[in-house]
């Protein structure tokens, strides 16, 4: 995988940033996106340190897509293709139907779907023109409801039926396409601190392994859509 390029939205902390750490450990070059600077420039400075030279970021939003476009041709002036494009970036606001707002909707529906198939939109020539992979992270939430979920369910309902979608529009051009839905995961979603007490969870870098497992697949198969959880319930 040495040469090889990915674009990982929502890659400053969390998941994100496990899935980067995975890919520079692997020699891999990796562009970040985030909305927060000081956290994109201390992400790029912890991957830099694993791997020198090895890592970009920019202050950039899923929901603009001109921001995207411009991180694409920064990636290709630097580095020359993109190979991996791992479509991370969530939000989540929860709360019964009485009292969810229409701005919570739409910023969770505007980043959740919308933002990844600016992602996709933004980067399609160019993985289609390197035959890459492109991963988006779902969630359970992508087929379990649940109370106080309307906005959260609605999103990713819909991400895993567009990247199933997208998986089928794009497989006879050599591009693979998964959707990862995760249950529980260590991260900073949604205004969460971990600690200790998240031991028990998923853990950032082992969505990192399996983005680097399904990476190095034989050609001739496809993992498309992928449920994980922990082991053992909290």
């Amino acid at each position: 995988m040495k040469n090889k390029v990915g674009f990982i939205t929502g890659g400053s902390k969390g998941i994100g940033l496990g899935i980067a750490e995975a890919m520079v450990k692997e020699n891999i070059k990796v562009a970040i996106t985030g909305r927060n600077a000081e956290a994109v420039t201390s992400a790029v400075e912890l991957l830099n340190n694993i791997s020198p030279d090895s890592a970009i970021g920019f202050v950039s939003d899923v929901r603009k897509p001109a921001d995207l476009e411009q991180n694409v041709q920064e990636i290709i002036a630097k580095w020359g293709s993109l190979d991996y494009v791992l479509a991370n970036a969530g939000v989540g606001h929860f709360g019964n139907i009485e009292t969810l707002t229409a701005e919570q909707w739409n910023e969770t529906i505007d980043i959740n779907l919308t933002g990844v198939f600016n992602t996709v939109k933004a980067c399609l020539n160019q993985v289609i023109e390197s035959k890459g992979y492109i991963i988006t992270i779902a969630s359970l939430a992508g087929t379990n409801f649940f109370i106080n979920g309307s906005a959260y369910n609605a999103s990713k309902f819909g991400l895993v039926g567009f990247t199933q979608a997208l998986m089928l529009d794009v497989r006879s051009k050599g591009v693979k396409v998964t959707t990862i839905m995760p249950g529980s995961v260590t991260s900073y979603f949604n205004g969460h601190v971990p600690s200790d007490a998240d031991a028990w969870k998923i853990q950032p870098e082992d969505i990192g392994q399996m983005v680097i497992d399904l990476i190095k697949m034989p050609a001739r198969t496809l993992p498309s859509k992928i449920e994980v959880r922990p082991t053992m319930p909290g």
